[in-house]
């Protein structure tokens, strides 16, 4: 029987969603927990990657098992789990299902204090005190809405950069402003990328021109900045 999970897990915990050695991850921290529970060898498929420092609210993973789980399984591996890793629901699925491969698309959330520095909120937001011209930074959002070739904002070589962004937003609440990202995938650092760039047009350090050339000719060296992983959240996967 395969399974699917949805959970969420706080960043500052782990170095990372992948299996590593020798360093507290998640996909192994949740591996290890599953398996000493249903006395089996569990290996789980995630949604996709988090990097060390960012969390998520509603990471999806499937896996195999031979038994039916039920509400009082899970409950006792939150327990183990302790608040690191919360598992908020699961379900049987098809056995061809795959976590990665079936994904319909994926919201992530960039959370910026703008204002004073809140220890309350160190690794959980970026906080930098910055004046930013909000009509700008929304023009230079907008840009990233459909089918494009992302290669100015990945880290990293891949053979295929191109991925659909369906929806992008930003919100302020006072001093914390929110970038909103709903798309079919997200490459490595690339919601880092693009919320660096807006940040830099709304600072004045690039334009909007700049980033739309950025988009539309993948040859365009211009760096700009990339934010830190602490303000990143996976929110929702839909299927």
């Amino acid at each position: 029987m395969r399974y699917l999970i949805r959970f969420s897990y706080d960043g500052t915990k782990f170095h990372g969603f992948q299996r590593q050695n020798d360093v507290k991850n998640v996909q192994g921290t949740l591996e290890r927990v599953l398996s000493d529970v249903f006395e089996s060898d569990i290996v789980i498929k995630g949604s996709g990657r988090t990097d060390a420092g960012v969390h998520a609210n509603g990471q999806c993973a499937h896996f195999d098992i031979d038994k039916k789980i039920t509400k009082e399984d899970i409950n006792i591996i939150n327990r183990i789990l302790n608040d690191e890793i919360v598992i908020k629901s699961y379900k049987l699925v098809r056995n061809d299902f795959h976590a990665r491969h079936d994904v319909k698309r994926k919201k992530y959330i960039y959370k910026l204090n703008i204002g004073d520095f809140d220890k309350t909120k160190e690794g959980y937001c970026y906080q930098k005190r910055l004046k930013l011209d909000f009509s700008l930074m929304k023009r230079a959002m907008k840009l990233f809405v459909g089918t494009h070739d992302f290669r100015n904002f990945v880290s990293g070589p891949r053979l295929d950069y191109t991925t659909t962004i369906y929806k992008t937003k930003i919100k302020r609440k006072g001093d914390m402003v929110l970038f909103e990202f709903v798309g079919i995938g997200f490459y490595r650092y690339m919601v880092r990328h693009l919320v660096g760039a807006v940040i830099d047009v709304g600072r004045g350090k690039a334009k909007v021109s700049d980033v739309e050339r950025m988009i539309e000719n993948s040859l365009v060296e211009k760096n700009l900045s990339v934010v830190p992983a602490e303000g990143l959240y996976l929110v929702e996967v839909k299927y």
